[in-house]
């Protein structure tokens, strides 16, 4: 004869807490290395256009005796010539223009680097650099700036 239990199987309200906290735990650790992971991938992308678009800018100085005015034209000058297929977009701002705004993505001017390694204005050599999303300058120091004097 077969005795069947009344009892239901189920998880207590103790077992079900322990599980809520476990992945909390885990939540927390784990989501932040993918928000790391995401800006590195945004600034590898940024340092990676940079050398590109320095390169290309260089290429059209040596075919062309000096460097575009990108300060004024905008890209239009290497797309026009066949150094560009269109504007890049920066990948920290997602935009392609030319200015100081935060929601700018590019910078082209006189900048040089001070005494604490930022980008400042005021210097006497015309740079490509990247906006980032807070309005500030994306530091690249592993590529030398442009040099508008062609030294």
């Amino acid at each position: 004869m077969n005795i069947r239990s009344n009892a239901r199987k189920a998880f207590t309200l103790i077992e079900i807490l322990i599980v809520v906290v476990i992945l909390g735990i885990l939540a927390a650790v784990v989501i932040p290395q993918f928000t790391n992971a995401a800006d590195e991938a945004n600034n590898a992308g940024v340092r990676t256009q940079l050398q590109t678009l320095r390169s290309q800018v260089e290429l059209y100085r040596a075919e062309n005796g000096a460097y575009p005015d990108l300060a004024t034209s905008g890209w239009t000058p290497l797309i026009n010539g066949g150094y560009l297929p269109g504007p890049p977009k920066n990948p920290l701002t997602g935009s392609s223009s030319f200015g100081d705004a935060a929601t700018d993505g590019w910078k082209f001017g006189a900048y040089q680097i001070d005494a604490s390694n930022n980008w400042a204005s005021g210097g006497t050599n015309n740079v490509l650099i990247a906006n980032t999303k807070s309005g500030g300058i994306y530091h690249d120091f592993a590529s030398d700036p442009l040099n508008a004097e062609g030294d």
